[in-house]
């Protein structure tokens, strides 16, 4: 619509990372967040439903969603935005859409993982709306989680790091993950100002 991108529960990853308008608005953050997850045929199959609905710790999907201006359509429980439903416990509602919000800003989306398909070991998604600043970092390895930043500066990354809660599993420690939020949340920024010098 004129407002906001209305995507259906069964749309496929592979129509997210292929639809030019939501890629065009999002400067590539969308294709960014889907194009390592396993393969074409996969993503031809799984759905924004899924990825959503599951809140897993892993989702590169939740990641990227949960900084921009995203919510949620509940069959029972209505709109919802998306960084509450992050939160809510699992029960026998239904997803009926994901509503992205058109509010003009630059994006980024960046994740490390150690093979080019296997899960990110740590995922930063971060926009810039107007003067409001956005960082969601997910596969810490828990669920995706927003920040606020004061500014794009790397003194906000750092302090932003900081507060990166991080744990250890079979594909990196706790410390590394939180070496790699500064780095990442810092390269997030950094692509953000290059778009804006551009646009100057």
């Amino acid at each position: 619509t004129d407002d906001e991108f209305v995507i259906g529960c069964m749309t496929s990853l592979r129509a997210l990372e292929t639809d030019k308008r939501l890629n065009e608005y999002t400067q590539g953050a969308i294709r960014e967040s889907v194009r390592h997850i396993v393969g074409v045929q996969f993503r031809n199959c799984a759905t924004v439903g899924g990825s959503i609905w599951g809140r897993y710790g892993f989702s590169d999907v939740l990641t990227v969603l949960l900084s921009l201006h995203t919510s949620v359509e509940l069959y029972k429980g209505g709109i919802v935005p998306l960084e509450e439903f992050a939160q809510m416990k699992r029960d026998n509602d239904i997803l009926v859409n994901v509503r992205i919000a058109k509010t003009p800003g630059h994006f980024a989306y960046l994740t490390h993982r150690n093979t080019k398909t296997d899960f990110p070991v740590l995922a930063v998604s971060a926009s810039k709306t107007g003067e409001e600043i956005r960082v969601a970092v997910g596969a810490r390895p828990m669920k995706a989680e927003l920040f606020g930043a004061g500014d794009l500066s790397e003194e906000s990354a750092k302090k932003l790091a900081a507060q990166v809660k991080t744990d250890s599993n079979m594909r990196a420690s706790a410390k590394f993950r939180s070496h790699l939020a500064e780095v990442l949340i810092t390269r997030c920024f950094d692509k953000i100002k290059d778009v804006e010098k551009e646009e100057k």
